[in-house]
């Protein structure tokens, strides 16, 4: 790139260059499009790239080492760092990407990486089909796979990641490649559960699988520990068909609880069941029988409407989170979360508790690089709050020591780890994994050109 000109300049040229948009501060929609979903980060990126296909990407990718700018990736940009917002540097924006390409009879579809979930699950869905996301349907589906992706079909039909069968990505060589079991095993292996450290994918390839019947949606209760415990107890034993996350939370104005409920701490144990209609019913009734229920509106439903608990986007906050794995869920647990729930001010808070197995447990450890297959819990602890340094210490203190209540250390979710540093990379990987994955990234990105993630570097 010649230096002579100024960097606004070279960056209007390369817009000439591309199929997509450049958005730099002279427009009057980049401070809409910098935005990204959590209030903590608040950057200012040179440019906003809208890439229209993969030839952008590598045109962005070649610009940037020019003119030697720091990267960053944007898919939903709810990454827990703020991966997809960058100051004095490009924004790659995949949100364009948004083609899906649905093969009835092969069952498979390529999915654009700039979709969300919830977007990808109403096509699916659609055609009486399912790929598991996570549980949320605003997220996108680009960073949610890369790092695994934990949802409602995890017990059924695994991570996300498990029904990946190939990805289309551009190297920071500027290459663009088709990585799947054959071609770049060891890329597409690095794909499943590294995140966004090799290059930038823009399409993915599932595996879809027949959802003809399916039933879900919440059973709210008050918050005691006897609920919490046996909720996790009858999740571990049901039947694969069912998988649940649990949600310890200050229930919104909704009308299908009391009034009196209202914002107030209540546990939503959230069921989604994917196998034959007329066993649905004895599945669910244990979990009916665990309190007096607020509300039940466990039915024959659409997929989409376990994402209701999305908060709409007028009520975007910052997020303190801290999750791990834990060996098990029972009355300790149970009491230890709902004092850690009380003792938090924050104007809206949740506690997660995620039972795996399933045909998540049957995928071997070293088959993809998210390698906690033995795990049997997950949970989580978030903070929803103001942005500001005072108001982010408070809650990340909060959400550490919410946490360690529940026993210390425990491997960890890549996609839920926050500001936790090599601590919270060690958690997510084993040391072999890692390893593997530092090999990879000298292999496709020596100069560690992806580096605004939850990054893994290079191996010497």
């Amino acid at each position: 790139m010649d230096k002579r000109f100024p960097l606004e300049d070279q960056i209007e040229m390369l817009g000439t260059a591309l199929k997509g948009r450049v958005v730099t501060p002279k427009d009057a929609d980049y401070d809409a499009l910098r935005a990204v979903a959590l209030a903590n980060f608040d950057d200012h990126p040179h440019a906003i790239v809208r890439v229209a296909n993969a030839a952008d990407v590598a045109a962005v990718l070649n610009f940037a080492q020019a003119t030697d700018l720091p990267l960053a990736i944007r898919s939903g940009g709810h990454s827990t760092i703020g991966g997809g917002g960058v100051t004095g540097g490009l924004v790659i924006d995949l949100r364009d990407l948004n083609a899906i390409d649905i093969d009835e009879p092969s069952k498979t579809a390529w999915i654009g990486a700039g979709l969300t979930a919830m977007e990808v699950s109403k096509a699916v869905t659609e055609r009486k089909l399912i790929i598991g996301f996570g549980d949320a349907g605003t997220v996108g589906v680009g960073g949610l796979t890369l790092g695994g992706g934990i949802g409602y079909m995890l017990r059924k039909h695994g991570l996300t990641i498990d029904n990946l069968l190939a990805a289309e990505i551009v190297t920071a060589a500027g290459e663009i490649l088709i990585a799947d079991a054959r071609h770049h095993a060891d890329l597409f292996w690095a794909l499943r559960g590294g995140g966004g450290n090799f290059g930038v994918v823009t399409r993915f390839k599932f595996q879809l699988h027949d959802l003809p019947h399916f039933v879900g949606g919440p059973i709210v209760f008050a918050p005691t520990a006897e609920v919490l415990a046996g909720f996790a107890a009858l999740s571990a034993a049901a039947p694969e068909e069912l998988t649940t996350i649990g949600y310890v939370m200050p229930l919104p104005p909704v009308p299908f609880v009391p009034a009196e409920a209202h914002f107030k701490l209540a546990f939503v144990a959230m069921l989604a069941y994917s196998g034959d209609p007329a066993k649905a019913e004895a599945v669910i009734a244990p979990f009916r029988k665990l309190g007096t229920p607020m509300a039940d509106l466990v039915g024959p439903v659409p997929y989409t409407t376990l994402y209701m608990l999305d908060p709409p986007p007028e009520m975007r906050s910052a997020v303190s989170i801290r999750s791990r794995f834990i060996n098990s869920f029972g009355l300790d647990e149970a009491k230890a979360m709902l004092a850690a729930m009380t003792n938090c001010d924050a104007p809206m808070k949740m506690a997660q508790i995620r039972m795996m197995g399933g045909a998540f447990s049957r995928v071997p450890a070293n088959a993809t690089a998210f390698a906690h297959r033995d795990e049997t819990t997950m949970v989580a602890f978030l903070a929803m709050h103001g942005p500001g340094a005072d108001q982010e210490a408070k809650y990340e203190y909060w959400a550490s020591q919410a946490m360690a209540s529940l026993g210390k250390g425990g491997n960890a979710y890549v996609n839920f780890l926050a500001a936790e540093g090599n601590d919270g990379l060690s958690a997510a990987y084993p040391l072999e994994t890692l390893a593997r994955l530092r090999q990879v990234k000298r292999r496709y990105d020596p100069d560690n050109w992806f580096r605004l993630n939850q990054n893994i570097t290079p191996a010497a």
